[in-house]
């Protein structure tokens, strides 16, 4: 079964996975937007956008308010601290896996000392 952190990374991830969600996130993240202003940015139809916010709403990184018949939109960032925590942990294996073979790397070349040139006869 799969628990619900794990839930919340996969709606994340597969959110973070399209350009458009990408960039709608970077301008909420400067602060509250309706979902007509956001699709002023693009070449593409208010249905279009309203279709991104609500994957971006599902992955619990945007919410929609209605007033009136406006919707506006603003970024939550709790979700994305969980991705980002998964993402550290890849960051941290790496860099060992890195660190690892700059040791290796250095321990190879560090053993090879330079033999002498011959003198020519």
């Amino acid at each position: 079964m799969v628990n619900d952190r794990e839930a919340v990374l996969d709606l994340a991830f597969h959110a973070l996975a399209d350009r458009t969600r990408r960039d709608i996130l970077r301008r909420l993240a400067k602060g509250e937007l309706s979902i007509a202003r956001l699709a002023e940015a693009y070449d593409m139809s208010l249905v279009a956008v309203s279709k991104h916010i609500k994957v971006l709403e599902n992955a619990g990184l945007v919410v929609a308010t209605k007033e009136g018949r406006v919707r506006r939109c603003t970024m939550r960032f709790e979700p994305l601290a969980a991705a980002s925590d998964e993402i550290s942990f890849y960051m941290q294996f790496w860099s060992q896996q890195m660190d690892g073979l700059d040791q290796y790397v250095q321990g190879v070349m560090g053993s090879k000392k330079p033999q002498p040139k011959r003198k020519k006869e």
